[in-house]
């Protein structure tokens, strides 16, 4: 036997899983989870987690990474700051989008987010597709090929000029999944009453980013959510609604999980912590809104306990970030040049890849809203069995990847200071939590701990994706 079977051992762990929590030795051998038990012999190194919770690293499945855009936009995390400021809140996996362009090739997305994704990841990652010119060659040859090969995944859009679709063009690239076996995610808001209503609202002079949430109430995602259904159950197709905000989308979604429909959905941090009234007031300081500037936009605070409340029962299946990475001040940004920009021009997105975790065990397992192990399920397990990942990631077991968080309860104000995206803002600024990742080891290596991060450009490895694995449930 060579001096140390382990090349580190996590003791004294509370133990977390989507199903228990138990207390145990963690043995870590070759980047991978050897041996759960009490009393293993020494590792190489050992870390005692003196009785803390100990959870699967995050997998955070629907997050934007150096995505194109039309210049100037540019977003500011590419794969070295994105998965930086990751895994220092727990998250080991993230799952980015390759983004079609209207007139390229999907192909042709992938090996492009492949050339940007280069050498420059810290932890382990995967690519969603986004499909938005579903060609016969796309249909018939691209996307059966790319599914083939890993790619198990894709979002449609219902909205935005440059990535929607028409409800033919959805049927037919669900028809795909449905024969491939793959997941289609869904962003679910009716563009034309966008449009309709943002061209009254700027006809009126109303432009500031407080509008943004006018021209697109929350009809507008009930409309698509409710299509989005009737279009998966023509088809009879599984699919994901993505960042769900408030309780006429969730009603969507309880009817037709009560219809015995596979109707999956996620909702993201933006939905349990920012109203309304975030996206700013009239007055000189109204342009400030852009920062939280979003689609779908946050609602009322009513509308946070309905999230809440899908989170604990079941009826969310993945919380996610949605991290879109814009800087608020800069000419690539939300106010560019220090001018105010009008909200149908503001790039639609906030930060929160480092967040997501912290927030939700802070103000959700702490608070006594979630359970650790339904935390768990949201944050880890559920992401890796939607997108083919599990049981490598998303869980802690004899097997899987040595992806573990460990967990220190203690007081702080978060403040953009203290995070590690190349943002210049963090919409939750000034919020005070409850916990922070003390340790997170990313196969095997520790990369975030009270020392700060420990960087490793090149180590997080692209993982191809199989069928995904959600069982069928309701809420």
């Amino acid at each position: 036997m060579p001096e140390h079977f382990f090349d580190l051992v996590v003791r004294n762990a509370r133990v977390v899983t989507a199903a228990d929590v138990f207390s145990c030795d963690i043995g870590i051998r070759d980047g991978r989870i050897a041996a759960l038990g009490t009393d293993l012999p020494p590792g190489a190194r050992d870390i005692d987690a003196a009785g803390r919770y100990v959870t699967p690293g995050g997998v955070d499945a629907h997050c934007h990474l150096d995505q194109p855009h039309a210049a100037p936009i540019r977003m500011a995390d590419d794969f070295d700051t994105g998965t930086r400021s990751a895994v220092c809140g727990g998250t080991t996996t993230v799952i980015p989008f390759a983004a079609q362009q209207k007139g390229q090739s999907l192909r042709a997305a992938v090996d492009d987010y492949h050339r940007r994704a280069g050498d420059k990841a810290h932890i382990d990652y995967s690519f969603h597709l986004i499909v938005s010119d579903p060609t016969p060659t796309v249909l018939h040859e691209e996307l059966p090929a790319l599914i083939a090969e890993g790619y198990t995944s894709f979002k449609i859009y219902m909205t935005y000029d440059d990535l929607k679709l028409d409800d033919g063009q959805i049927l037919d690239v669900l028809e795909v999944a449905r024969q491939r076996g793959a997941m289609a995610m869904v962003h679910a808001e009716n563009a034309d009453c966008i449009d309709w209503l943002t061209q009254r609202l700027e006809a009126a002079g109303r432009t500031a980013p407080r509008f943004h949430a006018h021209a697109r109430p929350m009809l507008v995602e009930r409309e698509a959510t409710h299509r989005a259904i009737s279009l998966s159950q023509l088809v009879d197709v599984p699919i994901l609604i993505v960042h769900v905000s408030g309780k006429d989308a969730v009603e969507q979604i309880r009817w037709a999980r009560g219809l015995g429909l596979k109707i999956y959905a996620e909702t993201c941090p933006q939905y349990l912590f920012l109203t309304a009234e975030d996206l700013g007031t009239e007055g000189e300081h109204a342009y400030l809104g852009a920062k939280c500037v979003c689609s779908p936009p946050p609602r009322d605070k009513s509308n946070q306990d309905v999230i809440w409340n899908g989170l604990a029962d079941g009826l969310f299946t993945v919380f996610s970030s949605d991290h879109a990475p814009y800087r608020f001040e800069g000419e690539d940004g939300k106010h560019p040049g220090g001018e105010a920009v009008a909200f149908r021009h503001i790039p639609n997105g906030i930060p929160g890849l480092e967040t997501r975790m912290p927030l939700l065990w802070s103000e959700g397992v702490l608070a006594g809203r979630l359970t650790p192990q339904k935390f768990v399920e949201l944050t880890a397990t559920n992401p890796a069995k939607a997108y083919g990942l599990h049981p490598r990631k998303g869980t802690i077991a004899v097997g899987s990847d040595a992806d573990l968080v460990i967990w220190d309860e203690r007081e702080l104000t978060l403040t953009n200071s203290h995070l590690h995206h190349a943002v210049d803002y963090t919409p939750y600024e000034g919020m005070q939590l409850s916990a922070w990742p003390a340790i997170t080891l990313a196969r095997g290596r520790v990369a975030w701990d009270a020392a700060g991060f420990h960087a490793s450009p090149g180590r997080g490895q692209f993982l191809t994706c199989g069928e995904p694995t959600l069982a069928p449930r309701r809420a």
